[in-house]
């Protein structure tokens, strides 16, 4: 049995049989995770609401609150699905109003918005970040920079 042979110019060269695949931004992966991570959080929230509506210490119907709630985390999740435009940034940085104003209901939610947007805020800059990085290193190493 042979070892596949590994040329000893350079052992870390791609194969070039195989197509160098293009990764996804970061600032794409991380914006859309907290998104999502925020829409998990509405969720929690929302059971949290329904039951202080229950025992009398939210003046609202339950139905007010599952259906703000749901608005929410839908507009979360679509924000989400939008990451890769300037657009959806804007909308997922607009939508980082509503979630902050949850603390009006619960007053907790204001220290978990605040949390959350400051992750925004990170991710957003750190993601840009590492994507000027790596098309630095792409635009440098342009033999194992991606087929676009």
């Amino acid at each position: 049995m042979t070892e596949p042979t590994v040329p000893a110019s350079n052992p870390n060269a791609p194969d070039p049989s195989k197509p160098i695949v293009a990764k996804k931004g970061a600032r794409t992966q991380f914006l859309s995770m907290v998104l999502v991570l925020e829409a998990f959080v509405i969720l929690f929230g929302t059971i949290v609401a329904a039951k202080f509506v229950q025992v009398g210490h939210l003046n609202l119907s339950q139905t007010q609150v599952w259906t703000m709630c749901a608005v929410l985390m839908v507009l979360l999740i679509v924000a989400s699905r939008m990451q890769k435009s300037p657009l959806g940034i804007y909308f997922g940085a607009v939508l980082q109003i509503p979630f902050l104003m949850t603390g009006r209901y619960m007053d907790m939610m204001y220290l978990v918005a605040v949390v959350f947007i400051a992750i925004w805020v990170a991710s957003l800059w750190l993601g840009t970040k590492i994507d000027r990085e790596r098309a630095a290193y792409d635009a440098a190493h342009p033999e194992t920079a991606p087929n676009a």
